[in-house]
């Protein structure tokens, strides 16, 4: 295959790994390479870039801002869906790998090229959310994973490949965590979160404050939706950015967001993980709270399954499938009513729900309310229970008989036999 490869898209990031891959796809393939970065909110420093990206080896370097489709066409709909993997990881590396590996396929059409390369390791989830998405999408285009084929197995390696061919990294053997940031969330993973039982150091939080440190005063919010999608925060209207960038500072400053996970990898191991996200877990509760109001019970309870799934679709990198096409389209239904506004309180680490209203809320207080009202019957409630109860009934009686029989007179079926 190496001898086929004329030319080459790499996702690349400008950090360690992706940049010594550049010479070594040069190096053991012969070819081309073009970079493709995607500016998702990850706020790492794209000012020269695609200069490094040449000094490393690359032909060219393109970059692209997908922040506001990464919201609208990948953080929107997962939202909506209430998908959340193992109750609690809010998904926000696993939905950003098909968005980059989508565009980078774009990219690799534009410039004829025959394969797509990924710096994933080969333990991770991350190498099939990209290798689906090229499966999906291109299928043509051949799949070059450095990591499951070179010989670099440490940071160290990476750091002395670097230096013998001349690579621009600021990275050292000093940083101890690996971590993947966008405008949803922030990861960490590896150092002393490879042992499961030792408390995270609080030097390695990002973007959130120390719940103990946060405002002795809750900060109260308000958040208004419409179809399901978030539109205003505290009355004044923001587009996806700018109102999810609000909700992460809000949030970081409070404490909130906040998750420590052992979560089951797709290649069949466990892995520690701590998570930050701020933001979302706002959006979150904000978004549910409001389902409780607009949806019937036989939707929310159905939907809690269809949120499960989605999760996993997603987790797996099943992004670009029929299935979720459809779950998605189960959703975008159920959200047609999913408007109103909702209040809550930020107070160190705790998001606290305090209101919520809607013009399409099937909650009715006349029909609720504990006081005297004209609408509900209570006696109607009586042949209600009976019915509702009578397999628990009929079971009971039995097992008093004992025998099988619920010592009631048997029926007479003689009328019906036979001559």
């Amino acid at each position: 295959m190496k001898d086929k490869i004329k030319k080459v898209v790499l996702a690349y990031s400008g950090g360690l790994d992706t940049s010594v891959i550049v010479p070594w796809l040069r190096e053991n393939y012969g070819c081309e390479v073009i970079c493709f970065t995607a500016n998702i909110g990850q706020e790492e420093e794209l000012t020269g870039l695609e200069a490094k990206a040449i000094a490393s080896g690359g032909s060219k370097c393109y970059i692209e801002d997908l922040r506001e489709e990464f919201i609208t066409e990948y953080i929107y709909p997962t939202l909506q869906a209430g998908a959340v993997y193992e109750r609690k990881y809010l998904l926000g590396t696993s939905f950003a790998r098909p968005l980059i590996a989508k565009h980078q396929v774009e990219v690799a059409e534009l410039e004829g090229a025959d394969a797509v390369a990924h710096g994933c390791t080969g333990k991770g989830n991350d190498q099939v959310r990209f290798e689906l998405t090229y499966q999906a999408l291109n299928p043509r285009l051949k799949v070059i994973a450095p990591w499951r084929e070179w010989m670099i197995r440490s940071r160290q390696d990476a750091l002395d490949y670097a230096l013998e061919h001349n690579v621009p990294v600021s990275a050292t053997t000093k940083s101890i965590y690996s971590r993947d940031r966008n405008i949803w969330h922030l990861s960490h993973e590896g150092g002393v979160l490879e042992d499961p039982w030792q408390e995270p150091e609080e030097t390695m939080y990002q973007i959130s404050t120390r719940p103990e440190k946060a405002p002795d005063e809750p900060e109260t919010i308000e958040i208004d939706f419409q179809a399901g999608i978030p539109k205003r925060l505290n009355g004044v209207a923001k587009g996806p950015i700018s109102l999810l960038t609000d909700l992460n500072r809000l949030g970081g400053k409070h404490g909130v967001g906040r998750v420590d996970l052992v979560e089951n990898r797709l290649v069949g191991m466990k892995s520690h993980g701590v998570y930050e996200t701020p933001g979302g877990t706002i959006l979150v509760e904000a978004h549910q709270a409001l389902e409780q109001l607009c949806l019937d019970k036989e939707t929310l309870h159905y939907k809690q399954a269809v949120a499960l799934k989605y999760a996993e679709l997603v987790y797996n990198g099943q992004w670009f499938t029929p299935l979720r096409d459809a779950l998605d389209a189960f959703v975008r239904a159920t959200q047609s009513t999913v408007t109103g506004s909702v209040r809550l309180k930020l107070y160190k680490g705790n998001v606290i729900l305090v209101g919520r209203k809607s013009p399409y809320s099937l909650y009715r207080e006349d029909y609720a309310t504990f006081g005297e009202d004209q609408v509900y019957n209570q006696q109607d409630a009586e042949g209600f229970i009976k019915l509702f109860g009578l397999p628990l009934k009929v079971r009971a009686l039995v097992n008093i008989e004992g025998k099988g029989r619920a010592g009631l007179p048997e029926p007479d079926y003689s009328e019906f036999k036979r001559d």
